[in-house]
């Protein structure tokens, strides 16, 4: 039940936000995912996010498509970690998060 209020708070306080901070927002969205991935060794799936075919590249789309994204982006990699949860590879333990994101 946490989880969804803060889901809904989360999706209130997106409603406020302007299209180019939600833009940003997705492209760190896009960034959280790959860091996930590079620290567990794990794809995430996202056949929901890939199936509205955009990104954060692609600013001529409008304010609603970014949100629309950015919440089903961050569903999917929520529902990845809580299938996997504590799966952080070992080499990883001791690193910064900078040093894993440079490395990729």
């Amino acid at each position: 039940m946490v989880g969804c209020r803060a889901n809904l708070i989360f999706t209130e306080d997106l409603l406020r936000y302007q299209k180019e901070e939600l833009i940003h927002l997705h492209m760190l969205m896009v960034t959280v995912k790959k860091y996930y991935e590079t620290m567990t060794g794990d794809a995430v799936s996202t056949q929901k996010y890939d199936s509205l075919l955009i990104s954060p590249v692609h600013i001529h789309k409008n304010k609603n498509s970014h949100k629309e994204a950015l919440l089903t982006l961050a569903e999917e990699i929520v529902e990845r970690i809580h299938e996997h949860p504590g799966s952080i590879r070992p080499e990883y333990h001791t690193k910064s998060a900078t040093s894993v994101l440079i490395k990729n």
